[in-house]
């Protein structure tokens, strides 16, 4: 009796699991280890690393890689990672997951048509980088730009949540006399007025950000350019937060007056530009807090200068400022948690369609996250920002 192969699938499902596995090509992924300087996350997780590895797929990742996340060696070697002394072993992987985007002395270690993926900061990407990443015929993807099947961005979604709240308890840091601040608590309490956040963008930092200064007793106002924004995010947090468009008369008056102002304004996905000049941080009251977590796409401040973990501040005008492209990395552990949930399904998708350059051909979500492909720049944006001609990465598929 022939029996129907759904049937036999439920009959013998780990067989039946197996013989798909074999099937599937055999992925080779590179983790190099960060500039603790300057990265403390990594995109995978052991645990997510045993997704992986349980698939057939080889993990490469350079000794110590995890130790700023307090994970160990052997937790890699345990989840099934091959554990590489040399940065030239991991750079050799077909795949290449990083965080910081990619150096010219390690783009010099990949293989020519390999893929690697990283975050897209545009202060630590070069020109030079792009055009040595094109002439090796190789594949860029940022973790930012990659959509899913709802049209969303996942790893923005997930590690602007983890800002917002981050922001917050860096704002009460900075606030406070042990940092050089005013000596301010962030929040009230009875019989004295409460500390001002001002933060620009009603996103999902900006409600994270938001709702977590209104749990601490802060009087909140929130800008934004999209009135849809801030109609959303004034239902999710009640009447008790200002909102406002960014009128300048308005805008103004609510930072010459804030204790703490937020910027979280991205551009790279076309969104209208926008920056306080340094004529209005001026205005500011001294000791005053800046957080700019869109210094990595240019700043929402005139006065922002990309800073690192280790040298976070400066001081201007009068006002502390704290501009770091990865404010997320103060909490390491819990970012590269959410980033593995979101790296290890997906690198299981692309063994299923047999390569990353068959992955972004199947995937409008994917594809968008591609900023070179076979060699080629295909984001507008990055290629006016860096003076690089770019194509249209469709015209580039139909050819595929």
């Amino acid at each position: 009796m022939k029996i129907d192969p759904k049937t036999q699938r439920s009959l013998f499902p780990e067989e039946c699991l197996l013989r798909e596995i074999a099937r599937q090509p055999r992925l080779s992924i590179g983790i190099p280890k960060e500039d603790k300087n300057i990265e403390t996350r990594l995109a995978l997780t052991p645990e997510g690393v045993a997704i992986v590895t349980e698939e057939g797929h080889s993990v490469y990742i350079e000794r110590g890689a995890g130790d700023p996340m307090s994970y160990s060696d052997l937790q890699y070697s345990e989840a099934g990672a091959f554990l590489v002394d040399s940065p030239a072993d991991v750079f050799s992987a077909d795949i290449v997951l990083k965080i910081t985007p990619p150096t010219i002395s390690e783009i010099e270690m990949m293989h020519d048509r390999s893929t690697v993926f990283s975050m897209l900061q545009l202060n630590h990407l070069s020109a030079a980088s792009i055009e040595l990443l094109m002439k090796k015929k190789m594949n860029a993807i940022a973790y930012e730009l990659i959509k899913d099947e709802q049209k969303a961005f996942p790893v923005v979604s997930s590690v602007s949540e983890i800002e917002g709240s981050t922001a917050i308890a860096v704002a009460a840091e900075l606030m406070s006399n042990e940092r050089g601040g005013k000596g301010l608590l962030l929040g009230g309490v009875a019989g004295i007025s409460p500390t001002e956040v001002l933060i620009l963008g009603a996103g999902i930092t900006g409600t994270v950000a938001a709702r977590t200064a209104l749990a601490l007793g802060a009087q909140v106002k929130i800008f934004d350019h999209d009135i849809n924004k801030l109609r959303k995010i004034q239902h999710y947090l009640g009447q008790q937060v200002f909102t406002s468009v960014i009128h300048p008369a308005v805008l103004f008056k609510a930072i010459a007056s804030a204790d703490a102002v937020i910027g979280n304004l991205r551009y790279i996905y076309g969104s209208e530009r926008f920056m306080v000049s340094e004529e209005l941080v001026k205005t500011m009251k001294t000791g005053a807090v800046i957080i700019d977590l869109s210094v990595d796409q240019g700043g929402c401040f005139e006065t922002s200068k990309c800073k690192t973990l280790k040298n976070p501040t400066f001081e201007k005008h009068g006002v502390i400022h704290y501009c770091i492209p990865n404010i997320s990395s103060r909490v390491a552990r819990t970012t590269s948690m959410a980033l593995s949930n979101i790296f290890a399904p997906m690198l299981i998708k692309i063994s299923h369609s047999g390569s990353v350059k068959q992955a972004i051909s199947e995937s409008n979500g994917f594809r968008n996250g591609a900023y070179v492909f076979g060699g080629t720049l295909v984001n507008r944006l990055i290629g006016a920002h860096y003076n690089i001609a770019s194509n249209d990465i469709g015209l580039l598929l139909a050819g595929y």
